[in-house]
C-alpha cells in the first residue's frame, strides 16, 4: 500500500501539470494495492517468495484492454465493451504477477505517429522544459511522462515503428522494443500485424530486465535473469556504428552527445566498428514508402471499428488516405520486400554484436502549431521515426538509453540494436552500458518542470 499511496500523492501533485493520463484509476489502484498486501502476507506465512511484480504500480498505454477501465486508443470515443474493458494477455499475465495498474496513459490516435500529440484529449507535457511545452514523443506519449511523474514504476507501451524508443529518447528514460512476438499483443488495438510489438518504458535498464523477465512466460525467474545478465561486461563487445544516412541526418549537438557515449563504451573495452549501414537505409525507405502499416491499420479499423474512420483527427486521418489493399499485388510485393530485407538482417552483425544508432535525431520541438500545420506535423513525424523504424522492418530488437542532454537541455537517447530473438544478450550489453554511463537520473539530473 505504501507504493500505491506514494503514486497517488505524486499524481495529485503533478497530474494536472504533466497530463500523462487519459484515465487515472485511484479506486482500482487502492484495490490492487490491498490485494498485493494480502499476497505478501500469505507468501510470508507460507515461507514463499511473493509474485515478482507484487505491488508495483504500472501505467498502461491506452491501447491495452484492462479490467474495468475504458479504452479510447487516443480516439474521440470509447471503444466497445466488454471486449475493450477486460484484461488482454499481457495485462492479465502481469496482474497474475502482482502488478497494480494506475490507469491509461495518453497515446497518439490508434498509435499512428511518432510525434506524440493528441488533439482529442491534450498532449502530455515533456518535463524537461519548464517554459515551453515540447512534444514527449509517440505514440506512447504518456508513458515516459508517467515515470517522471512518479505515479508508475513501469509503463506499458507498444512499438510498431519506434513508439517505445521515441518517447524514451525524448523524455530521458529507457525503452526496450522486444523482438516481435516475444511478448503477446492480444488485447491491444492493432496498428500493424507485421510490425507491432509490446513492451515497456522503465526508469533504468535494470527495471527493463526485470519487466522483460516478468512479462515473458518462458523467461524464468527475473532475479536469476538479472543476476546472470549483470555479469556482462563491455570487454571485447563489438559495438557497430553503421555508416548510414541516419547519422548524417542527426542534429549536430544531438549526434555529438550520442557519439561521445559510444566513445565512452570504447574506452571501457568495447571494440568500436564501422559496418556498412546500407541495409538500415533500405529498411527505412521501405518502411516509410512501402505502405504496409498504413494498409494494415486502415484494414483493421475498417473491419473492427468502421465508424471511427470518419472521426480521426487530420494529423492521423490525412496520412491514412489511399491505403494499399491487403488483397492487392502492391501490398503483397511490399510484404515480400520486407521479408527479403529481414532475411538479410544478420549481415549487419558480421562486424558487430550490437549496433549503435540515434534514438532521436532532433530536439523535441514545441507542441504549438503542430496540430494545425499538417505539413510541419508530417515533417516532424518522419524525423521521429527515421532512426527507429528500420529495426521494425528488419525484425530486430532494440533499446533506447538516456545518454545526455542537447544544447537546449533536452534529453538525448542512444539506441542499441540486437539480432532477432537475442533480447537477453542486448539487455546484458545495455546493463553494462548503464553501469558505465549512469542511469537517466544520474546522467541527466532532474527535469526542470519537477524541480
Amino acid at each position: 500500500m505504501e507504493l500505491a499511496e506514494a503514486a497517488l500523492a505524486r499524481h495529485r501533485a503533478l497530474g494536472e501539470v504533466l497530463h500523462a493520463y487519459r484515465h487515472f484509476d485511484e479506486d482500482g489502484l487502492r484495490r490492487g494495492a490491498e490485494a498485493a498486501d494480502a499476497l505478501l502476507t500469505r507468501a510470508a506465512a507460507d515461507g514463499r517468495n511473493p509474485p515478482p511484480l507484487c505491488g508495483i504500480p504500472v501505467s498502461v498505454k491506452d491501447l491495452y484492454a484492462v479490467d474495468g477501465m475504458p479504452t479510447f486508443a487516443g480516439s474521440a470515443r470509447r471503444l466497445p465493451e466488454p471486449e475493450w474493458s477486460r484484461d488482454g494477455a499481457l495485462v492479465g499475465h502481469l496482474r497474475s504477477g502482482g502488478a497494480v495498474f494506475t490507469g491509461k496513459t495518453h497515446t497518439v490516435e490508434f498509435a499512428y505517429g511518432g510525434v506524440g500529440v493528441n488533439p482529442h484529449w491534450g498532449t502530455p507535457r515533456n518535463p524537461w522544459d519548464a517554459e515551453t511545452a515540447r512534444i514527449p514523443g509517440g505514440s506512447s506519449c504518456g508513458a515516459g511522462v508517467s515515470l517522471w511523474e512518479g505515479s508508475a514504476m513501469l509503463a506499458l507501451g507498444s512499438d510498431t515503428g519506434g513508439s517505445i524508443r521515441i518517447p524514451a529518447g525524448f523524455t530521458g528514460v529507457v525503452g526496450h522494443k522486444p523482438t516481435k512476438r516475444r511478448l503477446p499483443t492480444e488485447g491491444v488495438t492493432r496498428l500493424s500485424s507485421t510490425f507491432d510489438s509490446t513492451g515497456a518504458l522503465t526508469r533504468t535498464v535494470r527495471d527493463a530486465v526485470w519487466f522483460f523477465a516478468c512479462a515473458n512466460p518462458t523467461a524464468g525467474d527475473p532475479a536469476a535473469m538479472l543476476e546472470a545478465l549483470e555479469t556482462t561486461t563491455l570487454d571485447g563487445v563489438r559495438v557497430g556504428v553503421p555508416e548510414c544516412r541516419i547519422w548524417a541526418d542527426c542534429q549536430s549537438d544531438v549526434a555529438a552527445v550520442q557519439l561521445a557515449a559510444v566513445a565512452d563504451l570504447g574506452v571501457a573495452g568495447a571494440d568500436l566498428t564501422r559496418p556498412s549501414g546500407a541495409l538500415v537505409d533500405d529498411a527505412h525507405d521501405h518502411y516509410m514508402n512501402g505502405g504496409i502499416a498504413k494498409a494494415e491499420v486502415h484494414a483493421w479499423l475498417s473491419a473492427e471499428l468502421p465508424e471511427w474512420l470518419e472521426s480521426l483527427h487530420p494529423t492521423v486521418g490525412s496520412r491514412l488516405r489511399n491505403p494499399l489493399s491487403l488483397e492487392g499485388e502492391e501490398y503483397r510485393d511490399a510484404i515480400a520486400r520486407h521479408r527479403r530485407l529481414a532475411a538479410l538482417a544478420d549481415t549487419l552483425f558480421e562486424q558487430a554484436d550490437v549496433l549503435a544508432l540515434p534514438a532521436n535525431l532532433l530536439t523535441p520541438p514545441p507542441v504549438a502549431g503542430l496540430e494545425e500545420d499538417l505539413e510541419r506535423y508530417a515533417e516532424v513525424n518522419r524525423a521521429t521515426l527515421r532512426p527507429t523504424c528500420p529495426v521494425n522492418m528488419l525484425g530486430l530488437c532494440a533499446i533506447s538509453i538516456p545518454v545526455g542532454r542537447d544544447e537546449v537541455g533536452m534529453p538525448v537517447g542512444l539506441q542499441l540494436v540486437g539480432r532477432a530473438d537475442e533480447d537477453e544478450a542486448l539487455l546484458g550489453v545495455a546493463l553494462a552500458a548503464e553501469r558505465l554511463l549512469g542511469t537517466g537520473r544520474e546522467r541527466l539530473g532532474t527535469p526542470p518542470l519537477l524541480s
